[in-house]
């Protein structure tokens, strides 16, 4: 059974930093690409940043790019989103997910998903 375990998901202050983390476990972690997407009330599903099985290519969303970024420990079976000067837009449930085969940007490509947790950024 795959089971992906988001955490980290805090309230913040805005320009303060925090780091998601998403454990895995049923799955081969390195043969999948991770993507995380977040959720605000109201909005659809959006991507954040995914990164390849190695690590070594990440890619993000333009409303993203600089601020976050996305690692991987295969030995640990976690990828990590490190967010900093976040904002209040950036406010959102966030989730990780887990996709065999290339990069996407599209949520309903990937498999497996995380339950999710909340970042709050007060303004």
């Amino acid at each position: 059974q795959v089971q992906l375990v988001n955490s980290g998901g805090e309230l913040v202050q805005a320009g303060g930093s925090l780091r998601l983390s998403c454990v895995a476990s049923g799955l081969i972690f390195g043969k999948y690409v991770m993507g995380w997407f977040r959720q605000a009330p109201g909005k659809e599903r959006e991507f954040v940043g995914v990164i390849t099985t190695t690590g070594i290519s990440t890619y993000y969303a333009d409303s993203v790019k600089g601020r976050f970024t996305i690692s991987r420990d295969n030995g640990k079976n976690t990828v990590y989103l490190q967010m900093n000067n976040l904002k209040p837009e950036d406010t959102a449930v966030y989730y990780c997910a887990a996709r065999w085969g290339v990069v996407s940007t599209a949520a309903p490509n990937y498999e497996f998903w995380g339950q999710g947790t909340q970042v709050t950024v007060s303004s």
